[in-house]
């Protein structure tokens, strides 16, 4: 490829990059618990909409947060290669990917992708980064969705952004001016988020520790994988809170409305008969009185003042606002938003549907989530494969990387269980023949402390009594004496016993 091409090839990219980052900032911001109060009439707005600007009764949090908790990946397994294993999962601790894939598999739920960079130090070792998909896009090949063959990377600093082509034989790294953020008082976190596209072209960037432009890539293979949440054939990932927002909307009115109902259910009105509106003085330039106008019926409502002026009027009471009307339907509201995102009751409805429920209602409850959780597990272990893969062809093995290609993927179990059915499980299992390896497996437990337990099984099975005493057996043995019996009818015994 060359530079002209490379240049294309990223101002194609980088327009789907730009285009889609506003709705990751919609999105991150309803998880956050911005939302905007939508829904309402425009004479409501102006009358009430900014006294209740910065409220939001949050769901999409929940939404993400109930899945978001119940993924984590545990380790590797390459067959019998335990130290091809090992080799790679320290890789992963030594990258704290532990944190880094909490953080980037909140971001996928919320927004729908991420993506995983692997790249190698200036000693070779693997740098795993998990990136934002505001940050980061693949181009795959048109024939097979499954191969990339760029990805392009963008981010900003101080007054310029910054992007790098990757391909599979080369690095391009670029550069054009940015638009100084607003307010320089932000997190860095803050002002690094890029929304719209900047004006510019983008122009050749070789930084100091680059001997070449564009640099080669050794590694043979475009060193990003994506992370996606549910990707659909001919269609792209889905957010998990991108079905809640519009039902996040209407509950954050309907709360609206009964705090203003509230308002003024609240406080006392008042009512003047046999009498008119009061009448405002029209007055001209000089200050006389010319005529008058009634008082603003905007003004009367605000003040809670109501004027009958037929003689025979009469005045009797009315009732007070039922405001549990409002919150029956913002309950029947959050229980869609349980039913339709399979977040389980729990984590939701207060009382809508969960009364009098026993354990196994509970546990049937959360079927919903467990499967979807496992859904994103079948999405994540092939992009999770191939970011091992890359970590052993940075590492310059390619026996490790073809069998990273092959991989196990271990996760914590999703389904969430107390200590004592989680025991009872594993006394069971082990009745049936499992080993101690596995069950510490299903325990929940990492390869390194599976190791650790192990060796420490093997250290109490080790009995030095018992050890010293068959060694002088054995030495009795060996010099023919009269103890040399006993040890020979024991053999014969225990040969007998087992072909019996």
């Amino acid at each position: 490829m060359d530079a002209e091409a490379a240049l294309s090839l990223t101002n194609t990219i980088y327009a789907r990059l730009a285009a889609r980052r506003s709705g990751f900032v919609t999105l991150e911001d309803y998880y956050a618990g911005k939302q905007p109060l939508s829904f309402a009439t425009e004479e409501w707005k102006k009358a009430n909409a900014s006294r209740y600007a910065d409220f939001s009764d949050n769901w999409c949090g929940p939404v993400a947060d109930a899945m978001g908790e119940r993924i984590r990946h545990t380790g590797i397994k390459l067959g019998d290669d335990r130290a091809g294993a090992r080799k790679l999962w320290s890789e992963w601790g030594r990258n704290e990917m532990d944190m880094q894939a909490s953080q980037g598999v909140l971001s996928t739920l919320i927004t729908s992708r991420s993506y995983v960079i692997v790249w190698g130090d200036k000693n070779d070792k693997p740098v795993i980064s998990w990136e934002h998909g505001a940050n980061v896009e693949i181009e795959y090949d048109w024939s097979n969705l499954r191969r990339p063959v760029a990805a392009l990377k963008s981010w900003v600093d101080g007054d310029s952004e910054y992007a790098i082509l990757y391909t599979d034989e080369q690095l391009w790294k670029y550069r054009k001016p940015r638009i100084q953020p607003q307010d320089s008082r932000k997190s860095q976190a803050q002002q690094a988020k890029l929304g719209r596209a900047e004006q510019g072209t983008w122009q050749q960037w070789q930084p100091s520790t680059d001997d070449t432009w564009p640099l080669p890539n050794p590694l043979g293979e475009v060193p990003v994988v994506e992370m996606p949440n549910r990707p659909m054939l001919a269609g792209d990932p889905k957010s998990e809170i991108a079905g809640v927002m519009a039902m996040q909307d209407a509950i954050n009115l309907l709360w609206a409305y009964l705090f203003l109902s509230a308002d003024y259910a609240s406080m006392p009105a008042r009512v003047v008969l046999h009498q008119g509106p009061p009448m405002m003085p029209i007055l001209d330039a000089e200050g006389k009185r010319i005529g008058d106008k009634p008082v603003d019926m905007k003004d009367l409502a605000e003040k809670r003042l109501l004027y009958l002026s037929g003689k025979d009027t009469t005045i009797d009471s009315w009732e007070a606002a039922k405001l549990d009307v409002f919150t029956d339907v913002i309950e029947s509201a959050v229980g869609h938003v349980a039913a339709q995102t399979r977040t389980p009751p729990t984590y939701l409805v207060t009382k809508t549907g969960m009364s009098n429920v026993n354990g196994e209602g509970l546990k049937a409850s959360e079927i919903g989530l467990v499967k979807k959780t496992l859904e994103f597990q079948t999405f994540a272990a092939p992009a999770l494969r191939r970011m091992y893969r890359l970590i052993a062809l940075v590492l310059n093995d390619q026996g490790l990387a073809d069998a990273a290609s092959l991989a196990t993927i271990s996760w914590m179990n999703p389904e969430i269980r107390s200590e004592s059915q989680l025991a009872d499980a594993l006394v069971k299992k082990k009745q049936m023949g499992y080993p101690l390896e596995y069950l510490m497996e299903l325990d929940g437990l990492p390869p390194e402390e599976v190791s650790r337990v192990m060796a420490m099984v093997e250290q109490e099975a080790y009995d030095p009594q018992l050890e010293r005493a068959t060694r002088e057996l054995s030495d009795l043995g060996d010099t023919g004496g009269s103890g040399d019996v006993l040890p020979n009818a024991t053999a014969d015994r225990g040969h007998d016993g087992l072909s019996g």
